[in-house]
């Protein structure tokens, strides 16, 4: 998993894989600070060189964890993506909310994307990181804040860039269309999508990604097994953080039918498929364990043979054109256009 591709116009080099940050802060169980370590350590282990976190993600708790982990590798060797417009405002306990994770202080987050409240979560980040630069700066679902976004939030993220403290800025959504607008309105360099191109959902194909190629944004894919659903698509299957309704868990199922007919596990599928795309650079993969790490890395070097995908496109479980690893029985991808998202 040692493989580096160009990443933003700030000429940050990333592993096709890295680390996110989220379930190590005790997303919806708690991770001890022994095994947060040594999942990361796995992570490192495994090739993995872009690590990716935020303010969100126990309440700091990611950040302070993630920071003092990379303090002990060399700087050179390291790329470091955290998030923007969440302040985390010290309360009680019984005001706080936990936003899905069983660990980190007590925290109310409020949504804040002016100007003065970009400075401040980004200077709050460099504090738990234990950094005074950071690579990659992302604004973190903007979704209800558009005009504040743009107008006061973008420019402050490229006053950061101008200023050399942030190499590469974007945004990160689990939406296509504002994303899209971002790309079209603005000159960022790289934009995280999480759950929206994945085995079961490829909407991305019809904005986003055209956007991102034409624009040379590069691309960032998380959530690629939204949310549980395509690591198991069985028993208390889970789908962006909800259990899954009956249509989507079927599809899911039949998809898994057709990675076990080739003696594929979905999740390695999974992980495999984003990368096909020509505007996507990495994949981000959140671990709480190094089991969790090893186990992903297996997947990751699966050899998955060039039917499996033909029959997801044939079967309608794909739509059609949808790039596949490989030589694909859609159009196929010259190699020289794999980093046309980073070049310019």
């Amino acid at each position: 998993m040692t493989d580096q591709t160009a990443l933003g116009r700030g000429g940050l080099q990333v592993s096709r894989y890295g680390f996110g940050g989220a379930p190590i802060a005790g997303l919806f169980e708690s991770v001890s600070e022994e095994q947060a370590r040594e999942c990361m350590g796995q992570a490192w282990a495994a090739g993995q060189r872009y690590f990716d976190t935020a303010p969100h993600y126990g309440a700091g708790l990611s950040e302070h964890r993630v920071g003092a982990f990379l303090a002990q590798k060399p700087s050179n060797e390291w790329v470091l993506s955290t998030k923007v417009g969440r302040l985390l405002e010290t309360t009680s306990s019984a005001a706080s909310e936990s936003a899905g994770f069983a660990d980190g202080p007590s925290a109310h987050r409020v949504f804040d994307f002016s100007r003065d409240g970009i400075r401040r979560s980004f200077d709050s980040s460099l504090a738990r990181l234990g950094v005074d630069k950071v690579d990659i700066v992302f604004l973190h679902d903007p979704d209800d804040h558009w005009e504040q976004a743009i107008g006061q939030a973008w420019p402050t993220l490229a006053a950061l860039r101008d200023d050399g403290v942030v190499r590469s800025i974007g945004a990160g959504m689990n939406q296509t269309a504002m994303l899209t607008r971002f790309v079209r309105e603005t000159d960022m360099d790289v934009v995280l999508l999480a759950g929206r191109y994945t085995l079961l959902q490829q909407d991305a194909l019809d904005d986003l990604l055209p956007a991102c190629l034409e624009r040379g944004t590069s691309v960032v894919i998380g959530g690629v097994f939204n949310s549980g659903l395509l690591a198991n698509p069985h028993g208390n299957a889970t789908f962006n953080y909800a259990p899954a309704a009956p249509d989507i868990l079927a599809k899911a199922q039949q998809i898994d039918d057709v990675c076990s007919r080739y003696g594929v596990a979905i999740a390695a599928a999974a992980l495999q498929f984003p990368l096909a795309h020509p505007a996507i650079t990495t994949v981000l993969i959140g671990a709480r364990s190094a089991r969790e790490v090893e186990e992903n890395s297996r997947f990751i070097a699966t050899t998955i043979p060039e039917q499996l995908w033909a029959d997801l496109l044939t079967a309608g479980l794909l739509r059609p054109g949808t790039p596949v690893p490989g030589p694909s029985p859609t159009t196929p991808i010259p190699p020289s256009e794999k980093t046309v998202s980073a070049d310019s």
